[in-house]
């Protein structure tokens, strides 16, 4: 028996409206969840170092007292920020291609 033309043309739409779902749709939804895992994560993880930073800290200072631990973070940021800053002057000694002459 025939199908009529009403009922394979809904199909067609069916089908065409799954396909442009899989390829839009589905695709940003694992996108946007993938984002909002990934964002939880990076917090989870940066108030982790906060909190071990502030413990290591205290544990620092009942075994050296406060000025001792203040200097010891304080030339830690030091060290760490002298290395940051001798990474970013490093200049290439030759000109960028298109460069002034």
């Amino acid at each position: 028996m025939k199908e009529s033309y009403a009922a394979r043309f809904a199909d067609l739409l069916e089908g065409i409206a799954t396909r442009v779902r899989s390829l839009t749709v589905d695709r940003l939804d694992r996108g946007i969840t993938l984002a909002a895992f990934g964002m939880a994560a990076v917090m989870l993880i940066l108030v982790a170092l906060v909190l071990i930073s502030v413990a290591l800290f205290r544990l620092l200072a009942m075994a050296t007292g406060a000025t001792g631990a203040y200097a010891a973070f304080g030339g830690l940021f030091l060290a760490a920020g002298w290395l940051s800053w001798r990474k970013g002057r490093n200049v290439p000694d030759e000109q960028p291609p298109g460069g002034t002459e």
